[in-house]
């Protein structure tokens, strides 16, 4: 009981302390409203603090439950998931923190009295991908995929007293319903074909330990499995706002609060990329040994992901739509990391293992910039007021920035370093993530694969780009109006734009932290040690 507690100590403490929030909520007092907050970054700080100390361990994240009959399964991957999570997490609980004085809200969101629910689902939410991260288990593993995910339908809905808020969480709770019902038609069906639940099992049971690595016939896939997994990549694609369940993200992104929107980049985001790649590995035998037809489907949903997002973010006129396509390209571009890492059994030769460890380290990196370096977009987006006026709402037009870099430089500085890193610019973190994915694809020999990221990374510079402009080199239109409080910033929200660009900074250009990271992604493209859970 007690190896129990310990293991599953950081989502303990999230689901405890987003209980007692909840219980917080109920009180009307403006004093209890300000500590709720405080209480969620202390329980998210401990949380990160128990994760760093973990890493960085003699054990080094080697954990595996056996007495709930592997039910979890907690090794190097889950690890550094949890980790990644927990810093990310506090970066965007620092963007939501109410500034006002009735501690309802900030200049870019407005959730009135529900402030303890408000933060109590954030933390769920975050405690989802926990779940996800360690779950052996395809029940648990949909639990916290939904644990991840309905939580934010509720945010976006009460993010702020406007109508498209409303509009937005009804969209997307609507969708989300459907995705999940897809995902429960691939469960199903996966276990219907395989009579297991435990993913370790699964495994077993699709590649069995006496087939010859070697052997072709290895890849092959029964119809309902290929069915199964194929629902599920579907059902996966809309968490992550992947072609063709991408639709309902620049709507849901207008709608919500900026820093719900920024909530939404990462969150759902992470833990359907998380799910998808210990699927992938279960299905594939843990060698990834999937077949040509599903190697296939993941690379064309890449390649139309990636296209789709930066050519519609393109016709943008509305920062958080831009934004939100701009999630979707990002997909797009770790999508491509799985389609290598699917793709190297076939291909790849004797070289296949180095592919996929690097190629699955490429994912992990990205997800790691992608979460440091897009908190500062939205957060400068906070910080600059929107013409209209109405509550909960901060810079979301083009209009809305123009002239804004040059009568708030920091911001305007600081919007430039996250556009630079999102584009993939040298010496930023940006750089290197795509670096990290395109070296797996070129050794994989999916040449076509790097032409088409390279040539969409043109692309999404003109929209980047664009942003920049306008803040620097366009005049401030004429009813534009200034910050209530001038010049002086919210702490919190001015420390996580900070945090990101000195993330962001950091990362791209001090080689030997960046080294450090790299490591510790190849570290954590360790899914699993191997050993089959009890039956």
């Amino acid at each position: 009981m007690t190896g129990y507690f310990s293991l599953l100590l950081p989502e303990l403490i999230l689901s405890t302390v987003a209980c007692v929030l909840m219980l917080l909520g109920c009180s009307m007092k403006v004093a209890t409203r300000k500590r709720v907050p405080i209480l969620a970054l202390v329980a998210m700080i401990v949380v990160f603090a128990i994760q760093l100390g973990r890493q960085q361990g003699d054990n080094a994240s080697v954990h595996t439950l056996t007495d709930l009959s592997g039910t979890l399964r907690i090794f190097h991957f889950a690890q550094y998931i949890k980790l990644l999570v927990a810093g990310v997490g506090i970066m965007l609980l620092l963007l939501a923190w109410p500034t006002n004085a009735e501690g309802t809200g900030n200049s870019a969101m407005n959730v009135g009295q529900e402030t303890g629910e408000f933060y109590g689902l954030m933390l769920l939410s975050l405690c989802g991908i926990f779940i996800v991260a360690g779950a052996n288990d395809i029940i648990l593993l949909f639990l916290g995929i939904e644990l991840a995910s309905i939580p934010t339908y509720i945010m976006v809905s009460i993010s702020r007293p406007n109508p498209v808020a409303q509009e937005a969480g009804v969209k997307y709770f609507f969708l989300g319903a459907m995705s999940a019902a897809i995902m429960v038609f691939g469960f199903s069906y996966l276990y219907g074909t395989t009579g297991s639940i435990k993913l370790d099992q699964i495994s077993q049971l699709l590649h069995p330990a006496s087939a010859s690595e070697s052997d072709p016939a290895q890849t092959a896939m029964q119809p309902w499995v290929l069915l199964a997994v194929i629902m599920l990549v579907a059902g996966f694609a809309f968490k992550i706002a992947a072609v063709p369940l991408h639709v309902y993200a620049g709507d849901v992104y207008q709608g919500a609060a900026t820093p719900v929107t920024a909530f939404l980049s990462f969150v759902p985001k992470t833990s359907g990329f998380v799910a998808l790649i210990k699927i992938l590995y279960a299905v594939g035998g843990s060698s990834w040994a999937l077949p040509a037809t599903l190697v296939k489907l993941l690379w064309v949903i890449a390649v139309l992901t990636m296209t789709f997002g930066n050519v519609l973010g393109l016709l943008q006129t509305n920062l958080k739509r831009l934004l939100a396509y701009s999630s979707v390209a990002h997909s797009g571009y770790m999508l491509t990391g799985i389609a290598t890492l699917a793709g190297a059994y076939l291909s790849a030769g004797q070289d296949r293992s180095t592919v996929q460890t690097d190629a699955l380290a490429g994912v992990i990196f990205y997800l790691t910039a992608y979460g440091i370096m897009n908190a500062a977009a939205f957060g400068v987006l906070m910080l600059l007021p929107a013409r209209d006026g109405r509550a909960g709402t901060s810079a979301e037009t083009i209009e809305d920035i123009a002239g804004q870099g040059r009568r708030h430089v920091g911001l305007g500085l600081c919007m430039a370093v996250a556009c630079f890193s999102l584009i993939g610019i040298p010496l930023t973190v940006g750089f290197w993530g795509k670096v990290l994915l395109i070296k797996p694809a070129f050794s994989g020999g999916n040449n076509w694969l790097v032409v088409i990221i390279m040539i969409n990374a043109a692309i999404s510079a003109a929209y980047y780009l664009r942003i920049i402009a306008t803040m620097f080199l366009r005049d401030p239109v004429s009813d534009a109006v200034e910050p209530t409080n001038g010049s002086r910033y919210p702490l919190p929200i001015t420390a996580a734009i900070g945090i990101s660009v000195f993330g962001t900074l950091l990362l791209g250009t001090v080689l030997p932290l960046t080294q450090v990271f790299t490591t510790g992604t190849h570290i954590a493209a360790r899914i699993d040690d191997g050993t089959p859970s009890p039956k």
